[in-house]
């Protein structure tokens, strides 16, 4: 390679000061070659104007606020559509992107002829637990994509061509509903474009948060993962892959105090895959066998989600 391609770093970001420092000063401090700029994009928060400081040479940083769909989605596009660079990434205001992963990234995207999108393994953070997760594959297809969502694609690892956001597959989808997995929506629209490339190297730290899940939350999932399913009747043509939502679906209206909606969902699950786990925890948390927080704990101290 003779020159490096210049990169710009999207971070959105509302009310974490503390956390959007480390993640803004692991980008600046990134061993590459070319030009990394950092937007930082504030949304529903007050900007902070001294982040600028943190700007170093060939590393620009740049605040703005979030001028589209409030919202995680909206940020993401705002910092994607005033980026400077040959290629966009995004990272997490409370991630941390580790020592070689720009590097590594550049150097596997430029390998494949064609390719748009690399992504990389992730070190997750939990509850004072650390896991790593990666994807033994150097190539992910729609199809993959279809079967499993691979939580080991993180947004915080994404590098991706501009040129295949602006005039290509697009941005991240505004409309989902609650902003709830546009990831995977994205990545879903990546995939249907040009096969992702992946690196087997956890490039970034991910911090998992205790949080509370309320009922609207629930809600929520259920409607987005609801739209996802008629957004892409390719899953038409991967049973497990359906089940695998459909039962998330399930375990979403179990968690939300509807066990009807959750035994509805559950026998579907258990139609298109017998074997998912996720009908029968659905099954469990509506019959009040066990709480919706204690099961996703367990997990998420497993580097995993429902």
């Amino acid at each position: 390679m003779t020159a490096y391609p210049s990169v710009t770093a999207v971070v959105p970001t509302r009310d974490r000061p503390e956390l959007l420092r480390a993640a803004v000063r692991a980008i600046v401090a990134q061993d590459y070659p070319g030009q990394v700029e950092t937007v930082v994009v504030y949304d529903q928060s007050e900007p902070d104007p001294a982040l600028t400081e943190l700007a170093g040479p060939q590393r620009p940083v740049r605040v703005v606020t979030n001028s589209r769909t409030p919202g995680l989605a909206g940020a993401r596009n705002t910092g994607t559509l005033a980026a400077t660079g040959e290629l966009v990434a995004f990272c997490d205001d409370d991630d941390e992107w580790l020592p070689g992963k720009l590097r590594a990234q550049v150097d596997a995207l430029t390998a494949v002829p064609g390719a748009e999108f690399v992504s990389c393994g992730i070190r997750v953070s939990y509850d004072g637990h650390t896991v790593e997760r990666v994807l033994e594959r150097d190539s992910i297809s729609l199809s993959d994509l279809l079967r499993d969502r691979m939580t080991e694609l993180h947004p915080s690892t994404f590098l991706i061509r501009a040129a295949a956001l602006r005039d290509g597959f697009g941005l991240v989808d505004e409309e989902i509903p609650g902003s709830y997995a546009e990831d995977y929506e994205f990545l879903l629209r990546a995939a249907r474009s040009a096969p992702l490339v992946n690196l087997r190297t956890p490039y970034v730290l991910v911090r998992w948060h205790k949080r509370s899940y309320f009922a609207q939350r629930w809600d929520t999932i259920s409607e987005a993962l609801q739209w996802l399913l008629e957004r892409y009747p390719e899953f038409a043509t991967q049973p497990a892959g359906e089940a695998r939502v459909s039962g998330q679906i399930a375990f979403a209206r179990a968690a939300s105090g509807d066990p009807r909606g959750a035994m509805r969902w559950a026998r579907r699950t258990i139609r298109r895959n017998p074997r998912e786990p996720r009908a029968y925890l659905a099954l469990a948390v509506a019959g009040r066998v066990v709480r919706a927080d204690a099961v996703l704990r367990t997990l998420h101290k497993r580097g995993r989600g429902i």
